[in-house]
């Protein structure tokens, strides 16, 4: 409040003695100390009236949270565009890299929510996983069904038993002597789904801290990202109609 970081929703700020209004909006803004810098840079693929496209980095958050404010995709493109009502429309994991979609005009971010909480954005990954303790047949194809719940930790999630909340459909590019590369459709959006739909195929992604065990916590070792990224979008425009296909320049590779 003394430093005039506290206010209503029209602006006005509120100190001490600021009487207590019923109904209203308070307004504050977190401040991290030493907030880590991710040394990786974003780039912009596509933007217009109604959307952005972006590459985010692995081991940046899309929004903030936690120990990360402007270290996050969201608070960088707002900083490099000057637009502050871009906001994110779904999200990927902090560890994963890839394609996200902002909503540039408020009027008609609704509409593009709505995309992906009804299933109607065709979305492409690609992971690299190890293949150690057995070899994937090339070009064979898995349609992965399961009910995935929270587990404990409560960030963690699992396979349990009962109808199916999750969908995948799996596919090997290429093998090497100890690791695959595969193409994965997510279906459906839940939380982890890819990294435990691989898992439960007995491929896990390489580099991944969470599954199949849950390693110490640790600061981020940026040269293992986890090996997955969200590299095609593709949807029918709810407000233009048109279609609209995205994909990043960046490639996984076995290398």
């Amino acid at each position: 409040m003394a430093d005039g970081k506290v206010h209503w929703h029209d602006g006005s700020l509120i100190n001490a003695q600021t009487a207590f209004a019923a109904q209203q909006r308070v307004y504050y803004y977190r401040e991290v100390e030493s907030e880590p810098v991710i040394p990786f840079v974003e780039k912009i693929i596509f933007q217009d009236e109604l959307i952005l496209v972006a590459y985010k980095p692995h081991f940046l958050p899309v929004t903030p949270g936690g120990k990360y404010i402007e270290e996050c995709l969201q608070n960088r493109l707002r900083n490099k565009t000057g637009n502050h009502n871009l906001q994110a429309v779904h999200r990927i994991d902090k560890g994963t890299a890839g394609l996200v979609m902002f909503s540039v005009n408020p009027d008609s971010r609704q509409k593009y929510h709505h995309l992906f909480e009804a299933h109607l954005v065709n979305k492409t990954y690609q992971a690299v996983a190890s293949t150690l303790n057995s070899t994937p047949t090339l070009n064979h194809e898995w349609d992965i069904k399961n009910r995935l719940e929270k587990s404990t930790p409560r960030f963690l999630m699992q396979i349990v038993e009962g109808e199916a909340n999750s969908h995948s459909r799996i596919r090997c590019l290429r093998t090497t002597a100890e690791r695959a590369l595969f193409e994965l459709n997510p279906i459906t959006g839940k939380t982890h789904q890819l990294r435990l739909h691989m898992q439960s195929l007995g491929w896990p992604l390489l580099n991944d801290n969470y599954y199949p065990d849950l390693q110490p916590s640790k600061p981020d070792d940026f040269s293992k990202p986890l090996q997955l990224l969200a590299q095609k979008l593709a949807f029918t425009d709810p407000v233009t109609k048109q279609d609209r296909r995205f994909s990043s320049d960046v490639e996984l590779t076995l290398d």
